[in-house]
This record gives C-alpha cells, sequence and structure tokens, in this order.
C-alpha cells in the first residue's frame, strides 16, 4: 500500500466541516474499471442525474486495481468529495480509506458490489435473485444432466450471492443426482478470455460431455460460447446477466438462453438520489426503499436498496427493445433462419 494513512487522515480532517447546504454538492465516484460494456452505461445515468441535481461529479478509473482504487479515493476526497460512490475492485483491501471518510463524515455508498462495513450503505440488484434466475431459465431447458459453473471474480462478494442463488435452485436436483455438478471455477475479474480459456479446459476434462452452462455474467458468457463453438459443439444452454448487447444478440440467435437484465440506468439514477440526499443529512433508513440487509459474508447489518432484476430469454427480449435499453437491430441482425417473436417484424421489413 503506497498511501500514507497518517497524510490520508489530515487530509481528511480538513473535510470533517460539514458541507455548505447551499454551495454546489461534490460527489465522487471510484470506479473499478470500464471493461465491462455495462459500467460506461451506469456512467452516464449517474452523471446525467447528479449534474440535473445541481451537482459536481468527480471521477476516477481504477483499471482494475486495488492499490490505484485506494489512491483514487484519497485523491477524490482531497478534491472536496463530500459523498463518495465505490465500486469496489476488491471491498477487503479498500477498507481503511473507506473507514477514515466514514470516520471524517463523508457519507459512503458501496455501488453494486457491497462493502461490509459499519455505516457503508448498499446499493445494488438482488444479486441471489440474479442466480436464481439463471438456474431456473437453465433447468426448464436441462432438467437432468452434466453441469458447469462459470462463477465471477473470488475477491467478488457478488460472486458468491449470484452463486448461492444457483444453488437455491438446482441443489435439490443436484442432491437427487438428477444434476451433476461435472465443474465450477471462479473467474479472475470476470475476464471473458479466462472463461474461455477454463471453458476450453472443462470441455477438455469432459471429453466434451457437458449438457448447460450455469454463467454468473454476460461477459465471460461470451467466453463460454466462443469455447463452445471452437469445439464445434451446439445446443448446450449458457446464462448471464447484465442485458449485454453482445449477450442479447446471442439470446436471440439461440447460442445464450438467458440473460438477467439489471437496467443500469435505474441503479445509476438511484445512486445520484441517495448520494444527495445523504449529503443532505437525511437518515440512510428514511430513504425509499431502504431495508436493514444483513446477508453478506460477515452477517453485518447495513442500510440497503436493492432493485429487482428481470429475466431475458428469446420470448422476453421485446421487454430490453421497448425500454429502448438495445437497439431492435442489434438484437435482430442475423436470426432470419429462425427469429425470435420481437424480430418477426424487423425480419419482414
Amino acid at each position: 500500500m503506497h498511501h500514507s494513512n497518517a497524510r490520508l487522515l489530515v487530509v481528511i480532517a480538513l473535510l470533517v466541516i460539514a458541507p455548505d447546504a447551499d454551495a454546489e454538492p461534490i460527489v465522487g465516484v471510484s470506479w473499478s474499471n470500464f471493461q465491462e460494456e455495462r459500467w460506461k452505461t451506469d456512467e452516464a445515468a449517474l452523471r446525467e442525474a447528479l449534474e440535473a441535481g445541481g451537482a459536481r461529479y468527480l471521477s476516477a478509473d481504477a483499471q482494475s486495481s486495488s492499490e490505484k482504487q485506494i489512491a483514487d479515493i484519497e485523491s477524490l476526497l482531497t478534491r472536496g468529495a463530500e459523498v463518495l460512490i465505490v465500486v469496489a475492485q476488491d471491498a477487503d483491501a479498500l477498507v481503511p480509506a473507506v473507514m477514515l471518510a466514514r470516520a471524517a463524515g463523508v457519507p459512503v455508498i458501496a455501488y453494486d458490489r457491497l462493502i461490509e462495513q459499519p455505516g457503508v450503505f448498499y446499493l445494488s440488484f438482488d444479486n441471489r435473485e440474479v442466480g436464481r434466475l439463471q438456474a431456473r431459465a437453465i433447468q426448464e431447458l436441462v432438467p437432468r444432466g452434466r453441469y458447469v459453473f462459470i462463477k465471477g471474480s473470488a475477491q467478488d462478494p457478488n460472486s458468491e450471492f449470484v452463486h448461492q442463488g444457483q444453488l437455491d435452485v438446482l441443489g435439490p436436483a443436484i442432491a437427487a443426482g438428477e444434476i451433476e455438478n461435472v465443474g465450477e471455477q471462479y473467474v479472475d475479474g470476470w475476464l471473458p478470455e479466462l472463461a474461455q480459456r477454463i471453458m476450453e479446459q472443462l470441455l477438455t476434462a469432459n471429453q466434451g460431455r457437458i449438457d448447460a452452462v450455469v454463467c454468473s455474467n454476460d461477459g465471460m458468457a461470451g467466453g463460454v460460447a466462443a469455447a463452445l463453438a471452437g469445439a464445434g459443439i451446439q445446443g448446450v444452454p449458457v446464462s448471464g446477466q447484465d442485458g449485454d448487447h453482445a449477450a442479447l444478440a446471442r439470446v436471440a440467435r439461440g447460442t445464450q438462453a438467458v440473460s438477467v437484465w439489471k437496467d443500469a440506468r435505474a441503479l445509476g439514477r438511484r445512486a445520484a438520489r441517495v448520494a444527495l440526499a445523504l449529503r443532505e443529512g437525511k437518515a440512510p433508513a428514511s430513504l425509499e426503499g431502504a431495508v436493514r440487509w444483513d446477508k453478506g459474508p460477515r452477517g453485518l447489518a447495513v442500510d440497503a436498496i436493492l432493485l429487482e432484476p428481470l429475466p431475458v430469454t428469446r420470448e422476453q427480449l421485446g421487454r430490453v427493445v421497448d425500454a429502448g435499453w438495445v437497439p431492435k437491430e442489434t438484437v435482430c441482425r442475423g436470426t432470419e433462419a429462425n427469429p425470435p417473436p420481437v424480430c418477426l417484424e424487423y425480419t419482414q421489413q
């Protein structure tokens, strides 16, 4: 850790003075990275909502480095951030920086990824439900068979929440011997190319005998789809989440069974509202939709808002098109031979 805690304490001692209620609010956002398509969507919605609320948006991109993210948080505080929104690269590594911010009276919002510390507000989707929705969609297609689980980063608490949800649904069938778990792997950084390599290894280890892939996000599902295609294997259902445009196109073409859509625009807008309310001194528990939530690894009760995710299969693609999330041509291009319902009109044009 290159930064000095003592220096950071001095920096944030200067911030303890309560913000001037009439001055322009300053909200600092520390992003873990922008490698996944969805973060650009979150950022655009969050920034627009903050600026519409009269606030100044400060941001930093940690480029998937915990050390850089610690330095970024320090920098955002020295630049005057009165509220901190953090997409954690590694929640445990960030604890000292986050707790010093809290000690200085700066509200901290853990955005989409839990930072399980007292007084840190948690804003995300119901990630365990994401896993349940993925598992239900796959189990409906393959009620019996050989499954593999492609999990997210071991450093991201969401990986466990999603996998717990998958097992909520599939656990009984695994216990009954209807579903055989023939391989499960974490994927560092949720990296698609690493997911592809892991899937290739699992295919080799199982002589290609894999019936379903419960994959935890869309980026990795792209890697899994590439590995299956490379092995000449068709018809193996794959799950994902995030509503990435490429994934929705795979759903339309039948190479991905489901993407669980979490409308990042809604999450970004809600984060702006929460940040401005906390900056005004409103009690976290008083915010609309706030609950006390204690399902993290340590069981610590935190104030949280969890938005509802939606599963998108071929039949439900119209929902994301109608919501303006994805253009119809992005989804429908190349589906003429076997169009999903939303593309019937498109292919007849």
